[in-house]
């Protein structure tokens, strides 16, 4: 097992250097903290986690919540978390995912405990009331999601308003003037989720400046409820020829009832969809889409959070640009009969 000692030896400075670089205790030069995690991580060394908890009052732990709900798409979220302990790791954290919908209580069950040094919360809502608690403490904390009042906190996200935006661009574009948005199950809307709600602001208000007819309509994902949602479009807008699908369960149903319906894709209808790559891609059409940067989300929001541990970060908002990738599923809009 590689010892104290022997970082500093490798990092060229003394065993209290390393001793404080690790606990917090005293001010470090940024190069020197720089040289002495570059030799924690090339010699793989590992500190006992209760003495450096005697020591620094440091847990090492970083607290995940991130409730796990059945109208949400798991693999997205599950994939941020894969990002966050990995990332979490290569800097001498843990992660303590917490997965239930305990909200206000599991903010202080964490920050009451001492059980962690820091927390990342997901799953953000505009209104989420497990931020007024986090707000009261001196608890580190940073946001995977942006809510409506962003005052004193860190938050890291996809641009989802711009995001929205660029759906409608691509659409637009193509000539395409008659545009439904198929989304997510009609709970996310209600509890107002940050992400669907600002796709669905960046939509409307693009859609507006294009003077493009918008229809949205929330759906649970599955055959028969998407083919329930497809008639009531088609009802109330039958000359609907473009389609945003924010709601990975409901992409291989709506394409399967459009073939049914003799509507090809793109020739007849055209699809964009907001989901992961993988999705995209093994769609039975290879789907126009805007990717889910899930590993840079949680990457971004442990880097964040680990500069606020050390003092060299404040408060900020990181949104991360939208990219839209044209593949099979997006053409012109087919000529007015």
């Amino acid at each position: 097992m590689v010892t104290l000692a022997e970082v500093a030896q490798h990092a060229g400075v003394s065993a209290s250097t390393v001793s404080y670089v690790l606990s917090g205790k005293r001010s470090i030069s940024a190069t020197t903290r720089q040289r002495v995690e570059q030799s924690i991580r090339e010699l793989g060394y590992h500190p006992n986690a209760g003495a450096r908890a005697l020591a620094g009052k440091r847990s090492n732990i970083i607290a995940l919540m991130v409730p796990l709900r059945t109208d949400m798409y798991v693999p997205v979220m599950m994939e941020i978390a894969i990002a966050v302990a990995t990332t979490a790791r290569t800097h001498g954290y843990d992660v303590l995912l917490l997965t239930g919908e305990e909200g206000p209580d599991a903010v202080r069950r964490v920050t009451g405990s001492g059980l962690a040094d820091a927390m990342i919360l997901m799953d953000v809502e505009l209104e989420d009331e497990r931020l007024p608690l986090l707000r009261e403490t001196d608890q580190t904390s940073v946001l995977i999601g942006l809510p409506a009042d962003t005052t004193g906190l860190t938050c890291v996200d996809l641009d989802w308003s711009a995001t929205g935006a660029l759906c409608v661009e691509h659409l637009a574009g193509l000539g395409h003037r008659d545009i439904a948005v198929i989304g997510e199950a009609p709970a996310v809307y209600e509890r107002h989720t940050g992400f669907a709600e600002r796709t669905l602001d960046g939509l409307r208000t693009s859609a507006r400046a294009a003077e493009l007819r918008v229809l949205h309509r929330p759906c649970e994902g599955g055959y028969d409820a998407m083919a329930l949602t497809l008639s009531r479009i088609y009802d109330e807008r039958p000359g609907t020829t473009g389609f945003v699908v924010q709601n990975e369960s409901a992409v291989e149903p709506l394409l399967a009832l459009l073939r049914q319906q003799g509507r090809a894709v793109p020739e007849d209808v055209s699809v964009v969809a907001i989901c992961p790559d993988q999705v995209a891609v093994q769609a039975s059409v290879r789907l126009t889409s805007v990717a889910i940067p899930a590993q840079e989300m949680g990457r971004q929001a442990v880097e964040r959070l680990v500069a606020k541990l050390e003092g060299r970060d404040s408060d900020e908002v990181v949104l991360l640009a939208p990219e839209l990738t044209v593949r099979a599923s997006s053409g012109p809009a087919p000529a007015a009969p």
